[in-house]
């Protein structure tokens, strides 16, 4: 028997206002306010391809609502009357919208005079009749109504499926009785009343009760209380409601759809390659451009293999819009990451198609051959290196195999460890090593690698320590395009239109992955070899870019600069003192079983501290607490606003948050940091993520030293485990307020500036200026309140904000904020004109020329638009905080290497430095280091750094 033919159909307006929400406010020429928005084209692209790899379809068509009236407005004029108009820059992609979906292969109706929903309940009911499988893709929940055996509604962007069981279980009746439930509740959406004060647990309790919406009109007059006097109240309204909620499934066609029923006029038809590509130059889609390629006209399109490193990347975006051409930016007061700093390198955009390879990759498994190409390395202008390894952990793992490239489409592959069934006799480890270590340790042949860092830990695993990195593509892409992902599969697509060998065909994935020392060396060195060429490759793209860009390429220098500070760091790493980890760890689980036994005393009862449900069933019901908020679902929340809230009122939850405090701190720290030490040097070697952090900033990670909380005793009392050797001494050289320097020099305010060039304290010189005192009477009080606004003010806090970190009124914290903008009018103005600046360009630099982009500043969605202005007024002193603590990183190990080689630095943390020295060195590092810092960049304020010096980190504070 033959499978059944499949007709999918697309709800299309809905699509496309769930494009337009969920992108950024792209552009066709990005960074230009100006020109075209390209958001929802870009997201329904997306969400388009998504669909076409998770169902097959022989007819499809892609369904959006034509402009005009339909029946309803006649038959109710106040149908959708409460919608908002569509905004300007939505309508103004729906053309091209209609137009890229043909071009994707998608027939598109736009029936005037008739809703999307009827045109789909239309076709849809006769496929059905024909014996074809309809599948719907929408979010709305209107379209229930028209499942059965044959139409199955499904969502792409939240997994969920309706089918006869699913509507049954999501809506407690069947989709039979669908328009009979929506009657019965309304719409509020469509502006569609239903009965008052009847909701979806009650429609669906009545008609599984009584059959039907007009068995239960029948027997209106059964139905006790409230709801049954609203009930017969709305006897008149429901047959217009039914009406209206009715999707129409006989509307006339012909003329847009001819050939109804045979379905012939919407076939799926092919991918139009040609003018597709045109179309994705046009708007600025430049990676879907480049990953067409010249690849033939197919069908909607179909999965593109993923690749997965073997190396962890700094830079790991991968979701439904992965090569969107977004612009991401922090938010106020922290840098935000798309994803984890580590992992495999998944992104890939979903429309790349892979030119045919003209890669040739020669296997050295001789001497001859080894020598042959050792000669061409030796003879390069530059070459590319990778390394397949055993580990992503960089300070573990060991060579596998490596690669090189010295020209395009050419390679080679050193297979080390291959120990298949089937691996060939290889050349030996040590003696490749040994005949490679002159060439990797010579300075004067220029290298270049992805993401450089790691492999050199991993030749250094091996006693090499490799000289001459010239370049870095994964830093090219972060300085040239740091709102992109910067893995080499991505940048490859980007900039190439390749992609590759997934790992996961190499090695497997999950409980079945194999060690890429069992993959068939022919396979591995097809894979190796097409890393090093790609990123050959890029780097021939991207270096030009930068070599136009003084600003940008002054970065980069400083970007490759502070890669070998950061190695220097990594590979020092910091001593671990496990057995005062040890006794922290036990005191702290004493002191939460103590904090346990109190809350179970203050609670009359023992109870999970972990569990929502009974925390509401005794703050609430047993206890009487005020309900503070709920949750989505309608639920008292108890997360940890809420507990700090009642905690000032209530001893329960200050003991719960101590207790939260106190194992988080166990369970993240003293638990796990010795166990995290590397067993060979007992000490912990944090990765830096260079490549995340859209402001230039650094994260720490496995484990994340930048984290532990200082502000109570018992997480400073962490850093007390952070000890130097017997000999030596720990110390700590800190910028002293940082940002708010910047922000005098950014805002040439003159009594910020006189502030700090005078030496003041500037907290208590602000707290004069706003409350209107001399800086001798100024109270702690008042100090206190002043840093606040100062720092407030940095990340755009709110007079609501402010309100609520001095626990004081809204209204008093405006008249603050309104005092120190005419005490420092020099930083309003900052603050104005930046926010002019981001709005007319899109980006906002740092001092030293980094580019900052904020993809919302213009976005008609308010909250976005508002934490994209604070980002433009936060992220220029945030940004140059990083890169003046990169100068200061970079120029301090320079003077280390030239005059105290016995000095390490060891961490790096925010605006900390952190030192392990012989106690000899002391005198010489006090004077100098922050000689050093305080001389990386010309401000118009004097930069301080202070430092500190103990046996452990905690003491050096």
């Amino acid at each position: 028997m033959s499978k059944p033919k499949t007709l999918v159909l697309v709800d299309g307006s809905s699509y496309l206002y769930r494009a337009y929400h969920a992108m950024p406010d792209l552009r066709a020429v990005p960074g230009d306010p100006h020109s075209p928005a390209t958001g929802a084209i870009r997201g329904m692209v997306n969400m388009m391809q998504a669909l076409s790899k998770q169902v097959q379809a022989d007819y499809a068509a892609c369904v959006f609502d034509a402009s005009g009236p339909t029946f309803r407005d006649a038959l109710y004029p106040q149908y959708k009357a409460q919608r908002a108009p569509m905004p300007d820059d939505l309508r103004a992609q729906i053309a091209p919208i209609h137009e890229v979906v043909r071009l994707l292969g998608w027939p598109v109706l736009a029936i005037t005079g008739v809703e999307a929903d009827d045109v789909i309940g239309t076709l849809a009911v006769a496929a059905a009749r024909q014996g074809i499988e309809v599948i719907v893709s929408s979010g709305d929940k209107d379209l229930s109504q028209l499942v059965n055996e044959h139409i199955t509604i499904i969502d792409t962007m939240n997994g969920k499926k309706r089918d006869v069981a699913g509507v049954t279980a999501e809506f407690g009746v069947p989709p039979a009785l669908m328009v009979d439930f929506q009657a019965l509740v309304g719409d509020t959406v469509d502006n569609v009343p239903g009965v008052p004060k009847v909701g979806p647990k009650t429609a669906a309790k009545w008609l599984m009760e009584y059959g039907s919406l007009d068995a239960l009109v029948a027997r209106a007059g059964e139905i006790k209380g409230v709801v049954g006097e609203n009930l017969r109240g709305a006897l008149g309204w429901l047959p217009t409601a039914r009406q209206l909620v009715t999707i129409k499934t006989d509307c006339d066609l012909d003329g847009h759809v001819p050939g109804l029923p045979a379905m012939d006029s919407i076939a799926v038809g092919a991918q139009q390659t040609g003018a597709l590509r045109d179309f994705y130059q046009q708007y600025g889609f430049k990676g879907l451009a480049s990953a067409l390629g010249a690849a033939p006209a197919q069908a909607a399109p179909a999965p593109t293999p993923k690749k997965a490193a073997k190396k962890p990347s700094d830079n790991l975006t991968s979701d439904l819009f992965a090569d969107a051409d977004l612009s991401a930016t922090d938010t106020a007061g922290a840098d935000t990451t798309t994803a984890p700093p580590d992992g495999p390198d998944t992104t890939t955009d979903p429309a790349s198609a892979d030119p045919a390879s003209t890669l040739r990759c020669d296997t050295l498994l001789t001497w001859a051959d080894f020598d042959r190409w050792l000669a061409r390395l030796q003879g390069a202008e530059l070459v590319a290196i990778d390394t397949e390894t055993t580990s992503l952990d960089a300070m573990r793992a060991e060579i596998v195999g490596i690669s090189f490239s010295v020209q395009p489409d050419e390679a080679a592959y050193i297979p080390l460890r291959h120990a298949g069934p089937d691996a060939p006799e290889q050349l030996p480890f040590d003696a490749v090593l040994a005949r490679l270590k002159p060439w990797l340790q010579d300075a004067s042949r220029p290298k270049l690698g992805q993401h450089i860092k790691y492999d050199r830990h991993v030749f250094a695993n091996h006693g090499i320590e490799v000289q001459g990195y010239a370049h870095d593509t994964m830093l090219q892409s972060y300085v040239l395009e740091v709102h992109k992902p910067h893995n080499l599969t991505s940048l490859a697509q980007r900039h190439l239109g390749r992609s590759g060998i997934a790992y996961e065909d190499l090695c497997g994935k999950g409980a079945h992955q194999i060690p890429f020392a069992q993959v068939d060396v022919a396979k591995a060195a097809e894979y190796a070899g097409e890393d090093a060429d790609q990123t050959l490759q890029v780097h021939g793209a991207l270096w030009p870019l930068l070599q136009a860009d003084d600003k940008l390429r002054a970065i980069y220098a400083l970007e490759m600069q502070s890669s070998e500070a950061l190695y220097r760091i990594e590979r020092n790493g910091v001593l671990i003192d496990a057995p005062t980890l040890a006794t922290q760890s036990h005191e702290l689980g004493q002191r939460i079983l103590q904090l346990e036994q109190e809350a179970y005393e203050i609670a009359g009862q023992p109870f999970n501290l972990a569990s929502p449900k009974q925390l509401g069933e005794i703050f609430f019901d047993k206890l009487g607490m005020p309900v503070v908020k709920k949750t989505a679902t309608g639920a008292r929340s108890t997360d940890e606003e809420v507990l700090e809230k009642l905690a000032l009122d209530y001893p329960l939850p200050a003991k719960l948050l101590e207790h939260r405090s106190l194992s988080k701190l166990k369970g993240t720290y003293t638990d796990k940091l010795a166990q995290l030490a590397l067993p060979r040097t007992g000490r912990v070697h944090t990765h830096y993520a260079q490549a995340v952090a859209v402001t230039g900033r650094l994260s720490s990670a496995e484990p994340n030293l930048q984290n532990i909380p200082i502000r109570t005793p018992e997480g400073r009392r962490i850093r007390a485990a952070f000890v130097a050797p017997p000999g030596c001494v720990l110390a700590s050289a800190d910028y002293s307020q940082i940002e708010l320097r910047i922000m005098a020099h950014l805002s040439g305010d003159h009594a910020l500036l006189h502030a700090f060039q005078q030496g003041l304290d500037v907290h208590r010189a602000t707290a004069a200026e706003v409350f209107g005192v001399s800086v001798h009477q100024v109270t702690s009080e008042q100090r206190r309140y002043a840093k606040v606004i100062n720092f407030g003010l940095i990340y755009g806090m709110s007079s609501f904000g402010l309100a609520k970190n001095l626990g004081i009124e809204t209204k008093a914290a405006a008249a603050y904020i309104d005092k120190y903008f005419q005490r420092y009018p020099g930083v309003k103005q900052y603050m104005d004109d930046t926010k002019a600046q981001a709005k007319a360009m899109g980006y906002v630099e740092t001092v030293l020329g980094r580019r900052l982009y904020l993809p919302e500043i213009n976005s008609p969605n308010g909250p976005r638009r508002a934490a994209a202005e604070r980002a433009a007024i936060n992220a220029p002193m945030q940004g140059t905080a990083a890169d003046l603590i990169k100068l200061a990183m970079v120029k301090v190990q320079q003077a280390l290497d030239a005059h105290q080689p016995a000095i390490k630095m060891i961490l790096q943390v925010h605006d900390e430095l952190v030192f392990e020295l012989p106690e000899s060195e002391v005198d010489w590092l006090r004077h100098e280091i922050p000689r050093l810092m305080a001389s990386v960049a010309d401000l118009r304020v004097p930069l301080l750094a202070e430092v500190g010096v103990g046996r452990n980190w905690d003491e050096a504070h």
